[in-house]
């Protein structure tokens, strides 16, 4: 790059932060915060300056000297450098992707918010004036069949998940944010998430409509659910929305996982990876405690940031540790015990029926750990080989 260097940037869009600007491609998953400078060498390289003109440039206008040269290698790292005859690297096809932003325009529009907030108050006041529309625990085990109760559950469960998640997704889309709808694992939990990284580069409004979007779903469901008791009475159906609607709430709240209330508190901070910041944190403190050395990964980072990450990296810390301790002490025995039974059942067949619940309880076991394996592998895959090869190396 020494004389008459052009440089072909992809579609870019771009959101001023404080001092700094969110910069990224609207259909892909990377992200990266510049300064003005690098801001103002990205305009001029969209506009056809070569590298040497936009070097120049900017020295005349900010007194900077940018090595522009090292600026655009690191932007075609990220994918926004586009390359002769190399196709434009994807994130992957949007789901759903007739759904476009003119369809679902409405889920920003603020009257539709106030219905949804008085919608959930109204099934607040119900759940503290009527009593009697809470449902419990037992409300789940409506028939003797293992494999009944079990099947609405599932029904109800991802029925609820589907609508979470198109809630997300269409928020996204109405701000020309694509969005992908992909199986995903939270530590031992199998879970549902919408990619809709490019909401990075949307006004906080829409940044937070989306991130609250779900939980506004969910919130809705379990109101609706009271209403409808209120009215006509008990009903298994009913009840079964409401507690899983609520069990889909509470677990929003285990921010020490990429839960929406997380993304919403990292928006709030002000934080560009609380949860990566966070983690390299903890293994820097891990090192320290070893006495070998390691550079604070936070050092550079605002006084504010800083704070909010060290609150974090507590609870990242704390939340994990709890949660894998209850996985290994009571949800991995109970599932044991609950296979164990089935086999039991199955290799002495003494009902018919009894043997069809036992079987519908393995295969249903078995189905949800091969979709949590399959989806950790596509996550952390690529990162275990990488691993093992450096291994072999060695």
């Amino acid at each position: 790059m020494r004389e008459a260097t052009v440089v072909r940037l992809r579609e870019l869009a771009f959101r001023r932060d404080g001092s700094q600007w969110i910069v990224g491609r609207p259909d892909g998953d990377e992200f990266v915060a510049v300064p003005y400078e690098g801001m103002r060498a990205i305009e001029l390289l969209s506009a056809g300056a070569t590298v040497e003109e936009t070097e120049r440039r900017l020295r005349a206008e900010t007194g900077v000297d940018l090595d522009v040269g090292d600026f655009v290698r690191a932007l075609g790292t990220l994918g926004f450098v586009e390359k002769p005859g190399a196709p434009a690297a994807s994130a992957g096809p949007p789901t759903f992707p007739r759904l476009r932003p003119r369809h679902v325009r409405w889920t920003l529009h603020p009257l539709l918010h106030l219905l949804v907030a008085g919608l959930i108050a109204a099934g607040i006041a119900t759940a503290v004036v009527r009593r009697e529309t809470l449902p419990g625990w037992r409300d789940l085990l409506w028939s003797e069949r293992g494999t009944l109760v079990l099947a609405s559950q599932i029904v109800v469960g991802w029925a609820l998940i589907f609508l979470h998640e198109l809630a997300h997704l269409s928020a996204a889309r109405a701000a020309g944010v694509p969005g992908r709808i992909r199986l995903g694992t939270r530590l031992q939990f199998l879970a549902v998430q919408t990619e809709v990284s490019g909401v990075w580069l949307a006004g906080r409004r829409v940044r937070l409509t989306v991130y609250l979007a779900g939980m506004a779903t969910d919130a809705s469901a379990c109101s609706a659910a009271l209403l409808l008791t209120a009215v006509v009475g008990r009903q298994p159906a009913l009840s079964l929305v409401a507690l899983t609607s609520l069990g889909m709430l509470a677990t929003q709240f285990l921010v020490f996982m990429r839960t929406d209330v997380y993304f919403l508190l990292q928006d709030l901070s002000g934080c560009r990876d609380m949860y990566g910041d966070a983690s390299a944190y903890v293994r820097h403190l891990a090192l320290r405690l070893l006495r070998r050395p390691s550079p604070d990964p936070l050092a550079g980072l605002p006084r504010r940031e800083r704070r909010a990450l060290r609150t974090y990296a507590v609870l990242l810390v704390v939340g994990t540790a709890a949660c894998l301790g209850v996985a290994f002490a009571v949800t991995a025995p109970a599932t044991l015990t609950l296979l164990g039974r089935a086999v039991g059942v199955l290799a002495a067949p003494a009902d018919p029926l009894a043997g069809l619940d036992a079987a519908a309880v393995l295969l249903s076991a078995v189905a949800f750990q091969v979709l949590w394996a399959r989806a950790w592998w596509r996550r952390h895959g690529p990162r275990v080989r990488r691993a093992l090869r450096t291994r072999r190396g060695r």
